[in-house]
């Protein structure tokens, strides 16, 4: 089995998923996002960030909930699925610890507020995290402002961070949506990078684990970035597999033929 650390000298396998966030690249429209969430914490509003599969969302998130401390602050976080809202309200209302959880959507809304506010009763302020949003049920959305505004809008018990694809937008935009749209501060679209970023997301990488920023040949780099349209996972994936083909051919450097052939391998 080929090794890539031994191949190429490298400290560690490049192109981890489980980058610590220090090491992060920092992606075109992060540093915008990052500033959004934190306006969102402070005044307990919503955010949204949306993008296409693989443009670095979970990334963005997992950046903006690590600077956080875990005394001051529960994260909440649910992935959303098509199902009812009764299925979704019993998902948080035990993600939030609920001992029990009712069949009433009614009492599940209430109960969602109690176990908030009692959050908020221990010095903790608690957010909800919602991954893939965009599959969520327009019927929720129209709900979703009641989980965590309090009456006559005096004040509200947390913000709530909406990530999903671009979709998600237009489901906002649906008249039945307004009410927790209309408590939106701010949105952030992640897009593919563009060639020179994507250069300088290949050197990052293989900085972080020893390699030469050169090990990618202009050639290798571009048919990086056209092959994955800019989007981080699937330039990660041909990165390492146009990698293990260098390796193969027992070469120092990676060409765009060794780009063509990993993209035989993957979606």
């Amino acid at each position: 089995m080929i090794s890539l650390t031994h191949a190429f000298g490298f400290s560690a396998e490049p192109f981890a998923q489980d980058v610590p966030t220090e090491k992060l690249f920092s992606i075109p429209g992060l540093q915008a996002f990052l500033d959004r969430f934190d306006y969102a914490v402070r005044i307990g509003a919503a955010t949204v960030i949306t993008g296409d599969v693989g443009t670095g969302k979970s990334t963005s998130l997992r950046a903006a909930t690590a600077r956080l401390h875990p005394t001051q602050y529960l994260m909440v976080t649910l992935v959303a699925s098509s199902g009812s809202v009764l299925d979704f309200l019993k998902g948080l209302a035990l993600s939030l610890g609920a001992p029990e959880v009712s069949s009433s959507t009614t009492k599940l809304i209430r109960d969602i507020r109690q176990l908030l506010s009692t959050v908020t009763a221990k010095k903790q302020q608690p957010i909800i995290i919602i991954d893939e949003a965009h599959l969520l049920r327009l019927e929720l959305l129209a709900q979703l402002h009641a989980l965590t505004q309090l009456p006559y809008d005096q004040s509200t018990l947390a913000p709530i961070i909406l990530s999903g694809q671009n979709i998600l937008v237009d489901r906002l935009l649906f008249h039945t949506s307004r009410p927790f749209a209309s408590r939106i501060i701010g949105r952030t679209l992640l897009q593919g990078l563009k060639r020179d970023d994507m250069y300088s997301y290949l050197s990052h990488h293989l900085s972080i684990v020893g390699g030469n920023s050169d090990l990618f040949t202009d050639d290798a780099v571009t048919a990086i970035h056209q092959s994955s349209g800019g989007l981080l996972r699937r330039a990660n994936a041909l990165a390492k597999g146009a990698l293990l083909a260098a390796a193969s051919d027992q070469v120092p450097t990676v060409t765009a033929e060794h780009v063509r052939l990993a993209s035989t391998e993957i979606f």
